[in-house]
């Protein structure tokens, strides 16, 4: 698991350097062609120390943006408009730099927009490669080995994230001789498996007595298994053989885990929670996450003040109901607390129960679409924080009634409920807001993998992330 989580780091880091070495041969470019006849070293350091100042925020913006998402630079749809708004926002925030704030001596104009463009053109051009690179050059070559559902499963997430740099080589299947016959599995849907896997270029393979040489062979680096090897005496045999292969051997669990950044029910049992879930260890990041909390809560409520008075103007004008909206949500512990919220929704929206929320919902108001949109009608929560109930970054609460049909629904879903709560979190920036049953399935994948990897780093991270929601809706 160590060697893929460094391989996906490595190129997070690679993207992310990349991106300084294009910020300083912009501003090359900047002072050789905006200087054009008088270009000197001097004039270089005179620009050295505040562009790489604003470069600093530029690189948080395009954090912000999620711009080093390996899984973006594919999708034109989303990466084409990111880009252009990371790079308008860092051209604005130089403008506030630079005019706003002149402790440097120099106000670009002219050089400041050619900087821009020269560096989002060079950004542009830099993610394209880097996609070539991996997605067709510099692949590290996998296999998966065990149980046919899962294989499949798990091969279908790895080939459609060729962005990733892993390329699927093999399916290995184990013979009937072995008491496991997966080829009876691979025939029974031979037609769409078979297509889906060649058309990839993966190849449906057995195990045989020189499993080693297979595996040099088809030049593996990573085996990933889907079996449970205490039940498999014969294939751990042969798999302890493969050792001499150099190989890197790594279980479903962990393989999800690295390439969809969330944890499949499927994967885990009660041994699973204990082995990944060190509550015992996390007093000390707990007790300096409430502290940070609780700052946050104070700084987002004062920039806020403003709004405090103008959005219950909005709600009263539009229907003269109440301005707050409180509703009852299961949070750490399962101890019930009152979510506040602006209200949203017409003032009997609720009137016949809880009823999951719908896209386009009717109930919500002219002005609740507004809030919605531009999430505002979060802010009250800043108080949930403060009282304790919430925390900046954690799974969302849920409603006591939903909770209750969830846990039927859904194994081990009351293991969210160890730890607080939050006003965003890792599964609000992945997945589209739940509205059934399937949806929340999903979300909590989402939910294990940070309730194992939680981090303040990692927190920094979603919270710095959750600003593109300001951008994008939902």
């Amino acid at each position: 698991m160590k060697t893929m989580s460094k391989v996906l780091s490595f190129r997070k880091i690679l993207l992310f350097f990349g991106d300084i070495i294009l910020a300083y041969i912009s501003l090359f470019l900047m002072v050789l062609l905006g200087f054009w006849g008088k270009f000197s070293w001097e004039i270089i350091l005179q620009h050295l120390l505040p562009f790489s100042i604003l470069y600093f925020f530029w690189l948080i913006i395009f954090y912000i943006f999620g711009l080093y998402e390996t899984n973006l630079i594919k999708t034109k749809l989303t990466f084409y408009p990111r880009l252009f708004g990371a790079v308008s926002v860092g051209f604005l925030t130089g403008i506030i730099f630079f005019y706003l704030i002149p402790l440097f001596g120099i106000t670009p104009k002219t050089n400041l927009i050619l900087n821009t463009l020269i560096f989002g053109v060079l950004v542009f051009g830099w993610r394209k490669l880097f996609y070539s690179l991996f997605s067709s050059y510099l692949l590290t070559k996998i296999a998966i080995i065990g149980k046919e559902s899962e294989s499949i499963n798990l091969a279908k997430e790895i080939i459609s994230r060729p962005y990733l740099g892993y390329k699927l080589t093999a399916l290995f299947k184990i013979d009937q001789f072995h008491k496991k016959n997966l080829e009876h599995s691979f025939s029974s849907q031979k037609t769409e498996i078979s297509k889906y896997l060649s058309s990839n270029k993966v190849k449906i393979l057995s195990i045989k007595e020189d499993f080693p040489d297979q595996i040099q062979k088809e030049k593996i680096d990573t085996l990933i298994v889907t079996a449970n090897l205490q039940s498999n005496p014969w294939l751990a045999e042969k798999l302890y053989h493969g050792l001499n292969s150099k190989i890197n051997f790594i279980d479903s669990a962990q393989a999800y885990e690295i390439i969809t950044e969330k944890i499949p029910i499927s994967s885990v049992n009660q041994i699973w929670f204990l082995e990944n879930l060190k509550e015992g260890e996390k007093k000390f990041y707990d007790n300096i996450k409430r502290r940070i909390d609780v700052v946050l809560a104070i700084l987002f409520l004062l920039i806020s003040s403003p709004l405090w008075v103008i959005i219950p103007v909005c709600i009263k004008l539009e229907d003269r109901g109440p301005i707050f909206y409180c509703q009852k949500r299961i949070g750490k512990n399962k101890k019930p607390f009152l979510l506040i919220k602006f209200r949203s929704m017409k003032i009997d929206a609720e009137k016949f129960g809880a009823v999951w929320a719908k896209q386009n919902d009717p109930r919500v108001t002219k002005i609740g679409k507004i809030l919605r949109r531009t999430h505002l009608d979060e802010i009250p929560q800043m108080l949930n924080i403060l009282k304790g109930e919430l925390s900046f970054v954690g799974p969302r609460p849920e409603r006591p009634e939903f909770v209750k049909q969830l846990e039927k629904e859904i194994p081990y879903y009351h293991i969210r409920h160890l730890i607080k709560p939050g006003f965003t979190g890792w599964a609000q920036l992945k997945f589209r807001y739940g509205r059934t049953i399937m949806d929340s399935k999903e979300k909590f994948q989402y939910d294990l993998y940070y309730l194992k990897n939680r981090s303040l780093f990692l927190d920094l991270g979603i919270l710095l992330k959750t600003a593109q929601l300001l951008f994008r809706g939902e």
